[in-house]
């Protein structure tokens, strides 16, 4: 049994007689993202892993059969999720559940038996086909994608839940460009006392009538509701995005950035640890103990006491804000409102792997090598990385996993030749690869690079003549999932968005991070 589950997601309160009851909304799996379980496997599903017919999915609580709360009563295989509808019965269990989903304590998990899967050569599991027996409610899990998305209940549960409207957290998930999930809504039967962030963000996403009955239900509640806020916020205003308004539009919005992260996905990001402190302590062995041989019978063995480092890591925030002028939401596509986001979540992307790219050098330690850059004469390199290598080796007996370059010197690398002019990485032409077999670099994507079995990581957050060989356990990542916070504010007719995350970087080892200098 494999089970993936979610460690955030938004709750909406059911609304006033007429609504249908009962139910919680959702996405059970969001497809092609790796996540690591319980078990420490790290585990992706494949679009159409999961079925959408047969017996429905039981609901659990806590992963316990003899907890059953309820029948998954609806599936969606959008391609890029599986959205999914439950029936909470109507029991104590089941309204313990749906008062626990409301109140944001519980979380999604879902438990499958994988029959057709495969492995990378990482030891990663995709899962191509497999038995849907389960989803449950915990208080804690781990697969980020998997959100409630909405909760309905009886009526007197409803006026407990309405008694304070929250401002509330909706998570925004994706590879690179993260884009808030559109979950499955049950028919609304009821006008909003004030619509969540979550509620907005789906709106804008599915448009049509949904966007307007959500925005109607905003205005009024506004005028109900005139508190302000102050922030220093980029401000925008229709004249800021004349490209938005509802003209005549070619295509999409141009963007010139690129919003990965290299750094981050060479090496991965583990999950923050989950303490109500600034500082999480990361042990190290700094003696290890030792074995020798006995000099004679009944001599005393070798024994050396371990030494273990409490070592403290900083979390650091990262984040950013804008305000939307209302004018320019409702005189726009709903589109308009994701294109800021996308561009504000990418922005967040970008500054966690410049703080991952500074971290990495300035823990690295200096390998004593210097690459003179010559034509025509690659020995100076190969010294160089053999003698980055041999400092990692004698060390520890590890072997390095990547060679992290700026952009100027990866180029510097692509320029190589032999004697005979040829490239010493060879290029792929035509379906050809050229005779040298020392590397391997396409012709369309720099990053494919294999400089002597190193995964070649190039990333323009690196200062110029950056070149370093590391051994990839020895550098850590942590990282929250983004999460995005919206506020209104009547008095401007604004809306203010921020995303933010927390992250940090451990170096748990310096002689794992090996620099080379560049003449």
């Amino acid at each position: 049994m494999i089970r993936f589950s979610s460690n955030t997601f938004a709750v909406e309160a059911a609304g006033p007689d007429g609504q249908e009851r009962r139910t919680i909304t959702g996405v059970a799996v969001q497809y092609n993202t790796f996540a690591t379980v319980s078990d420490g496997t790290t585990v992706s599903f494949a679009p159409g892993s999961l079925p959408v017919d047969g017996r429905p999915p039981r609901v659990y609580m806590y992963h316990d059969s003899t907890m059953p709360i309820g029948l998954v009563s609806e599936r969606v295989d959008t391609g890029e999720q599986m959205l999914l509808a439950m029936k909470i019965s109507a029991t104590s269990l089941g309204n313990e559940a749906l008062v626990l989903a409301a109140d944001g304590v519980m979380e999604l998990s879902v438990g499958v038996n994988p029959t057709q899967f495969k492995y990378d050569d990482k030891g990663n599991m995709t899962v191509l086909a497999a038995d849907w027996s389960e989803i449950s409610l915990v208080p804690q899990a781990a697969f980020s994608e998997s959100i409630i998305s909405k909760v309905s209940a009886e009526a007197p549960l409803v006026e407990e839940l309405k008694e304070e409207p929250k401002m509330e957290l909706s998570p925004i998930v994706s590879e690179e460009v993260i884009v808030p999930t559109a979950p499955i809504f049950a028919q609304p039967k009821r006008e909003f006392a004030m619509p969540s962030a979550s509620e907005m963000l789906a709106a804008y996403h599915v448009g049509g009538d949904t966007w307007h009955k959500v925005n109607d239900a905003f205005v009024q509640a506004s005028r109900r509701n005139q508190t302000a806020i102050q922030a220093a916020a980029g401000d925008i205003l229709t004249s800021d995005t004349p490209g938005l308004l509802s003209v005549s539009v070619l295509g999409p919005v141009f963007q010139d950035l690129n919003f990965v992260r290299p750094v981050v996905n060479a090496f991965g990001a583990r999950a923050m640890p989950n303490t109500p402190s600034r500082q999480f302590v990361r042990p190290t062995i700094t003696t290890h103990t030792s074995a020798a041989e006995q000099s004679g019978q009944l001599d005393a063995v070798s024994a050396t006491t371990m030494v273990v480092a409490s070592n403290t890591v900083t979390k650091k925030t990262v984040a950013g804000q804008v305000t939307l002028s209302r004018q320019d939401i409702d005189f726009t596509d709903p589109a308009a409102m994701q294109v800021v986001l996308n561009d504000l979540a990418g922005q967040v992307l970008i500054k966690t792997d410049d703080i991952a790219a500074d971290a990495l050098v300035s823990g690295a330690t200096a390998s004593g090598s210097t690459w003179t850059v010559t034509a025509a004469d690659p020995s100076g390199l190969f010294t160089a990385l053999y003698d980055a290598a041999r400092e990692i080796a004698e060390d520890s007996n590890f072997f390095p996993t990547h060679l992290c370059v700026s952009p100027d010197v990866w180029e510097k690398l692509g320029r190589q030749t032999d004697a005979d002019k040829r490239p010493v990485f060879g290029y792929n032409a035509n379906g050809m690869m050229t005779t040298n077999s020392i590397g391997n670099v396409s012709g369309i994507q720099y990053t494919s690079m294999n400089v002597l079995g190193l995964n070649v990581v190039v990333d323009n957050n690196f200062a110029s003549g950056t070149m370093l060989v590391v051994y990839a356990p020895g550098f850590e990542i942590y990282e929250s999932g983004p999460q995005l916070l919206s506020l209104d504010n009547p008095s401007t007719l604004g809306k203010n968005l921020s995303i933010h995350q927390y992250f940090a970087t451990f170096v748990a080892k310096s002689s794992f991070i090996q620099s080379i200098t560049i003449a």
